[in-house]
């Protein structure tokens, strides 16, 4: 009886040992994902010249936590034996890889908000500090079989860089809050400055000031990206340098194991052969993934080296106030929660007091022992720094001329981009090559844009002699419903592609360049409609649009259908006018809500059905062409002509693209800005030729506001004219 208990035992553990490799294959599949997120890090960095590599795809976030908890299988696995060169290997191995992802993704932190900073560094020291005692835990229980472990003092110096970084990431954590603090208000202060530059500058806005504003902008918001900010921070520096030191330690243990045994035929645990497997994506992971913090140490080093000076030396014994801030102003603040007892609050605020000044002075302790090891790097790599910067020199010396052209050619003689830096207290200027990597970005943005520019939406510009059509497309008898830009466009186009006897090639083309046009044309009115008291108005334009550029129908009315079975123009025009009108009126007889008392309320179909109805009736009324071809060249002015005055507001788009005050969507908010300057560079060229016919232009930037200023220009003139025309015949008659 003993022996068949023995035997089922035996195989239930089996049965349940047999999965584990496909465990294993999991834990490699996690630590693969996890790289090819560093590895696309480290591309993106490399791609656009930011050697201080943003954590763009691997940040620390739910996701990247639970991948890490996965690749930490092994550590953690207190049961399996893995003695085998290979297991002892693929343990360390996970352990290194654990740090090289801290370090990676540190930066990260920058780009969160203060509650998000505080979730995820706690759930970081969970995962950090459960994956040590585990270590411990297995250590403590076989401490008497030690001298037999391989790869011990390894194993040791990985769980104590994980510790070590993770001090490393509390204590950025801690700077954050007090540096985005300082930083935005360095930024509002300039951002004042540039404000009074604009003012002051009061001409037609061009492309080339454009650019110039852009270009400032965009260096403030690079430089003062948190991410950035904490990169080039001696805390983030630490991380990169003790990333390095731990994969050259795991690299060393892979070596030395292998000169000894064959590692990738030893392996005895119950994971078999997936271990060579995790051993493998995790060796590649630290490779892959040292590249980013190692890179930010080096640059750190090398710019230390060239600035070293008794300023800077002087500056590695002193801690910046942004350190210690936050903690100081806990330290300084009452208790957050109401206790009665006076001695009891007495207590517990001296007691806080005390742990916090414990805590400020550890942390001058972890930020004094970054500068100094920062310090210590700079004396031993001067020699071979040395070294590299002089074969720099002589690179470039041998086709200084190149050079110099081609950067009288990229840069702007009037614009200083160093007093846009903006630099933390005691921060050293960034070095040049930065300020230039820089510069180049949004320049390379800007070509990026001019590669897109709408090419049908120029020939369609081209029409436009005059802005007429911005007043002609409606007789304004109906005031009670406000248009957006895009409305009366996505309606005179559904107008002209229902037209009879119309070419295919000059539909075609016309709907391609409208839909090259709404693309600017919805931004324009997105951005400007600040309270979004016409989001309805923008929802019926766009939902119209949808109808008409796929399936070529407005509000299930087949346009090509309608083009073929309608024997002219004005049978079309008055078939849309009565479907519009039915629409709107059945609704307001039905209509009940108090709501929709406000046509601004109105449904996305109501109020698209309200513009069909007003520009049909106008162009039936007014109409003047006396072909369907004529009529759809008209309509296609009008649409031109209504495209061009909204083209006129974006400079003041591209200008609030940059004024965006989120610290952490301003980079991506000016990187837009400068696209669009780009994709619109030929609009603006169009738009300088021609003469505005408002007197202020700066007041107008709705359609309803210009329809109004170009009627007062007209009634202005026209008194004026009168006036004139009187005063003459009194002297005539006198």
């Amino acid at each position: 009886m003993p022996w068949n208990q023995t035997y089922i035992d035996s195989d239930v553990e089996k049965q349940l040992v047999a999965p584990m490799p496909w465990i294993g294959m999991y834990v490699a599949a996690a630590s693969a994902i996890c790289t090819l997120a560093m590895a696309a890090d480290s591309l993106h960095g490399f791609w656009r010249k930011r050697h201080w590599f943003p954590s763009r795809y691997f940040s620390i976030n739910a996701t990247s936590l639970t991948l890490l908890a996965v690749s930490m299988k092994l550590p953690v696995d207190l049961t399996t034996r893995m003695y085998a060169v290979t297991d002892r290997l693929a343990k360390v191995s996970s352990l290194v890889f654990m740090s090289t992802a801290m370090a990676n993704f540190l930066p990260s932190l920058g780009s969160m908000s203060d509650k998000d900073v505080l979730m995820n560094v706690t759930a970081l020291s969970i995962l950090v500090i459960t994956v040590t005692a585990n270590v411990t835990i297995q250590i403590i229980q076989v401490h008497s079989y030690l001298r037999g472990r391989l790869a011990f003092l390894e194993e040791m110096l990985a769980v104590g860089s994980m510790l070590l970084l993770l001090v490393m990431f509390t204590s950025s954590a801690l700077m954050i809050p007090s540096t985005k603090r300082y930083l935005e208000k360095k930024y509002h202060e300039m951002h004042k400055t540039a404000l009074n530059e604009e003012q002051v500058d009061t001409g037609r806005v061009s492309a080339d000031k454009l650019r110039v504003l852009i270009k400032k902008y965009w260096v403030m918001a690079e430089t003062s990206s948190p991410q950035f900010v904490i990169a080039r921070s001696v805390t983030c520096t630490t991380s990169g340098a003790v990333s390095l030191i731990v994969a050259l330690v795991l690299l060393e243990a892979e070596i030395r194991l292998a000169m000894k045994c064959m590692i990738l035929e030893k392996s005895i645990s119950n994971y078999g052969w997936s271990t060579k497997l995790i051993l493998l994506s995790q060796t590649i992971g630290v490779i892959v993934g040292t590249i980013a913090p190692a890179s930010r140490w080096f640059i750190a080093v090398n710019f230390r080296s060239k600035n070293e000076s008794g300023k800077s030396i002087r500056s590695a014994f002193t801690v910046e106030g942004y350190w210690t801030q936050k903690m100081v102003d806990w330290r300084q603040g009452s208790i957050s929660f109401q206790i009665r007892h006076l001695k009891s609050r007495k207590f517990l605020h001296n007691l806080r007091r005390r742990f916090l000044k414990l805590c400020i002075s550890v942390q001058y302790f972890i930020v004094l022992a970054s500068k100094m090891l920062l310090l210590v790097s700079v004396c031993i790599t001067s020699p071979v720094i040395s070294c590299i910067n002089y074969a720099r020199v002589l690179k470039k010396q041998k086709r200084i001329s190149h050079c110099v052209s081609r950067d009288y050619a990229t840069a702007d003689p009037e614009l200083d981009v160093r007093h846009y830096v903006m630099l933390l207290e005691g921060e050293q200027e960034l070095p040049t090559e930065t300020l230039e990597n820089i510069c180049k970005e949004v320049d390379e943005v800007i070509r990026k844009g001019k590669i897109k520019k709408p090419e049908s939406l120029l020939k369609l510009l081209e029409k436009s002699g005059s802005f007429n059509g911005v007043t002609e497309f409606d007789s304004r008898d109906s005031q009670e419903l406000p248009y957006c830009w895009s409305l009366p466009v996505v309606t005179l186009t559904s107008i002209a592609l229902a037209l009879p006897n119309i070419e295919k090639h000059k539909s075609e083309l016309l709907l391609s360049s409208v839909t090259e046009g709404l693309y600017f044309v919805k931004l324009v009115d997105k951005t400007l409609d600040k309270k979004g008291r016409l989001a309805n108005v923008r929802t019926a334009a766009d939902v119209v649009f949808v109808g008409v550029e796929l399936y070529h129908k407005w509000q299930d009315k087949d346009l090509h259908e309608t083009s073929l079975k309608g024997k002219n123009a004005d049978e079309i025009l008055q078939q849309l006018r009565d479907k519009a009108e039915k629409t709107v009126v059945e609704f307001r007889r039905d209509a009940r809500d108090c709501l929709m008392k406000n046509p601004l309320n109105w449904p996305a179909k109501v109020i698209a059905a309200n513009s069909m109805y007003r520009i049909s009736r106008t162009i039936l009324l007014n109409r003047t062409a006396e072909t369907d071809d004529e009529l759809f060249e008209q309509l296609s002015v009008m649409i031109a002509d209504i495209m061009a005055a909204c083209f006129t507001n974006l400079g003041h788009v591209i200008t609030m693209k940059c004024h965006c005050n989120a610290i952490e969507e301003r980079e991506k908010s000016v990187r837009k800005a400068a696209l669009l300057l780009g994709e619109t560079e030929e609009i603006f060229a169009l738009l300088c030729q021609r003469e505005l016919p408002l007197s202020a232009p700066n007041r107008a930037a709705s359609i309803e506001e210009w329809r109004a200023l170009i009627d007062q220009e007209k009634n202005k003139i026209n008194t004026d004219f009168s006036s004139k025309s009187n005063i003459e015949t009194a002297m005539r008659l006198f």
